[in-house]
């Protein structure tokens, strides 16, 4: 892929999940490059202010109609990344054969009519939840999975099927294993569309708004403080390494080449505790948190960070913005969320 003012036009991305928290954010960091981002998003999480000055398209990645009618209409389409699922741990426990039909079955079909319509690039949303933890709680891409929670489980069938798809394809699939994302566009374009985040940062900010308590869900952890261990990495940089493997999607899996399924962490490679993150938030904000510790959520793991050798040589790229950006700009977003996302 090439950037704008190598052609005449802008090349497209179709980005499915595009107006959700990380998709959206991904959006924004392909227009700031001067690529064409084409939004597919059924809605069902993400939100259509997000869409507003952007080629958008509301419906599901299983419609067959529908996903021939955007590759007609943008045939300019180059790439395809694949944003759109569901992620919440306890919800996916408490839900699995939704989450196995709307994450793993829509994706088969997905993948159907993206075949049929001549796609033969994907960027694949993975997750970091796939990997069993080293004994430092260190993983790369070559560590074991073992996801522990239905949703991840939806993941690591989905690279599978990948995988599968691409030796028996022309289809050509890069899965990136996301780890934490935090943050939100720098400029405030988007951010978490959740008033009820599951996840550490929003939950902080919400016991925070609400005068509440966070509560730190496991202590026994075998981590240097007991409490879990996690890779926080801005959603600015994740969405800017987005951008990076769709420039160098040809050189990491050329067309004919060997390989025709690759995986990349991305992740800052600094594991911080959930008791550290308690810290760090207390030093970007002007109201302390007030913490309870309980046990674990059902799903939970003690959690990873990942080493970055892979996405420094395939992508050239490195995290940028630091945990204490990610807490600042999610507060920052959070205090004008509602006045830029009504009540839905």
């Amino acid at each position: 892929m090439t950037r704008r003012g190598d052609t005449e036009a802008a090349l497209k991305v179709l980005v499915a999940g595009g107006a959700g928290f990380i998709g959206s954010t991904v959006v924004s960091a392909c227009l700031d490059d001067g690529l064409e981002p084409v939004i597919l998003d059924n809605l069902n999480t993400g939100r259509r202010e997000f869409t507003r000055d952007r080629i958008f398209y509301q419906g599901d990645i299983a419609d067959g109609a529908l996903i021939d009618r955007i590759f007609s209409e943008h045939p300019e389409i180059a790439a395809v990344v694949h944003a759109a699922a569901l992620i919440v741990v306890p919800e996916s426990v408490a839900e699995p054969l939704r989450y196995y039909r709307e994450n793993v079955a829509k994706s088969v079909d997905f993948l159907d009519h993206l075949l049929r319509n001549g796609c033969e690039r994907l960027l694949f949303s993975s997750s970091a939840s796939i990997y069993r933890p080293g004994e430092d709680f260190s993983v790369d891409e070559d560590s074991v999975l073992e996801p522990t929670s239905p949703y991840a489980r939806t993941k690591a069938m989905l690279e599978a099927i990948l995988a599968d798809t691409a030796d028996a394809s022309p289809l050509r699939a890069l899965s990136l294993r996301y780890f934490n994302p935090v943050g939100a566009d720098p400029m405030m374009r988007t951010g978490l569309q959740l008033r009820r985040p599951s996840h550490a940062l929003g939950k902080m900010i919400s016991a925070v708004e609400g005068d509440d308590e966070f509560l730190i869900t496991g202590v026994d952890w075998p981590t240097r403080d007991g409490s879990g261990i996690r890779d926080y990495i801005h959603v600015w940089d994740l969405a800017r390494a987005h951008v990076q493997a769709l420039h160098r999607f040809d050189a990491i899996l050329p067309p004919g080449g060997e390989r025709s399924h690759e995986v990349i962490n991305l992740g800052t490679g600094n594991g911080t505790t959930v008791r550290e993150f308690v810290t760090a938030f207390n030093a970007v904000s002007d109201r302390p948190l007030r913490v309870r510790e309980t046990g674990p959520r059902p799903g939970d793991s003690a959690g990873s960070y990942t080493r970055t050798g892979r996405s420094r040589r395939l992508l050239d790229w490195k995290p940028e913005l630091t945990l204490e950006d990610g807490i600042r700009h999610s507060l920052e977003w959070a205090a004008r969320r509602d006045s830029v996302l009504p009540p839905a």
